[in-house]
């Protein structure tokens, strides 16, 4: 519970900084799900305000990627790679997103795109929470894996721990080293900075791990490319906010400074996980509702994320359409 309570405590201090602030999102390019870093803060690209205004949503890459443009309407089986269902189901997530505009013109499904997709991205900055160093577990593994494929552009560990020398030289040169106190008045002491990492060449991606040897894959350029754009938009699609509060009579509003959706606890006195933690086994759960809050608004007040953003034109679904 720890890590946990401090991932959340320093998510709510980095959103003072990064307009964007996610936790849990995978990073790996060949091994879904290979790799999840803990928190991955977003910079301002050129036009991050179009996509403020684009949509809340997280838009699919496939759908972004898809030859399909703003003016013009496309067939939705010759827009997509794969077969007819494939490309109906990703023209339907990206209306779904508020990215797509969807209609039927001459007996078939047309889709064509609501906005052009802004250049909004500026870097990627993945934190590895790791409060205590005694209990290092898989953090050398996880961060030689950010530095060698390079789909972030910064790597960090956020600890509680002194950090040493000796733990310095454990660790990848290019990973900064961030010393936090939350409650603190400067709640980040940055012990060493990260090294821009080579987002844009080829990454090396670890693999399975065997006796004497491990796998390890190539991923060219544009591979890491596909990946970046797919981490950024669901890390603006997800925040950090990705839990519900519990349905008790002792939780209550954070007491953090201006973040009231944080899962406190009045019997624990502190904060707790709800996945885990909270209901009737716990000897402190009593039947209420959960705390009245607005995970959203908090969200749109304290990040550059607009809840109500909307570039659509065409309210029209598929689902009713069996075929082209």
């Amino acid at each position: 519970m720890r890590e946990f309570a401090f991932e959340l405590r320093l998510c709510a201090h980095l959103e003072r900084s990064y307009p964007v602030v996610a936790r849990q999102l995978g990073t790996s390019v060949r091994a879904a799900g290979g790799r999840i870093v803990d928190v991955v803060c977003l910079t301002r690209g050129p036009e991050f305000d179009a996509r403020t205004r684009l949509t809340p949503h997280a838009i699919p890459v496939a759908a972004i990627e898809a030859d399909v443009g703003v003016g013009r309407w496309r067939r939705v089986t010759a827009a997509f790679d794969g077969s007819p269902a494939r490309a109906r189901d990703l023209a339907e997530r990206g209306h779904e997103a508020g990215f797509f505009d969807l209609d039927r013109r001459d007996g078939h499904a047309v889709v064509r795109r609501t906005a052009r997709y802004p250049d909004w991205v500026g870097d990627l900055v993945g934190i590895e929470n790791k409060p205590d160093l005694g209990e290092p577990g898989d953090l050398d593994a996880q961060l030689r894996h950010d530095v060698s494929l390079g789909v972030l552009d910064y790597a960090v560990l956020a600890t509680e721990s002194y950090v040493t020398r000796a733990h310095l030289n454990r660790l990848p040169p290019d990973v900064g080293v961030w010393r936090v106190d939350v409650d603190a008045a400067e709640p980040i002491e940055v012990v060493r900075e990260p090294t821009r990492l080579d987002a844009d060449g080829w990454g090396l991606e670890p693999g399975d791990a065997h006796p004497g040897r491990r796998e390890v894959a190539t991923v060219p350029p544009s591979e890491k490319a596909t990946q970046r754009r797919r981490v950024a938009e669901r890390a603006y699609g997800k925040g950090w906010r990705t839990y519900d509060l519990p349905a008790c009579a002792n939780a209550q509003r954070g007491r953090e400074a201006g973040v009231e959706t944080l899962p406190d606890c009045a019997y624990k006195d502190r904060l707790v996980d709800p996945a885990s933690e909270c209901g009737p086994a716990c000897p402190g759960y009593a039947a209420g509702d959960a705390p009245d809050v607005d995970p959203e608004a908090e969200r749109a007040a304290r990040q550059a994320w607009d809840p109500d953003a909307s570039s659509a034109r065409t309210q029209a679904g598929l689902g009713r359409w069996t075929n082209d």
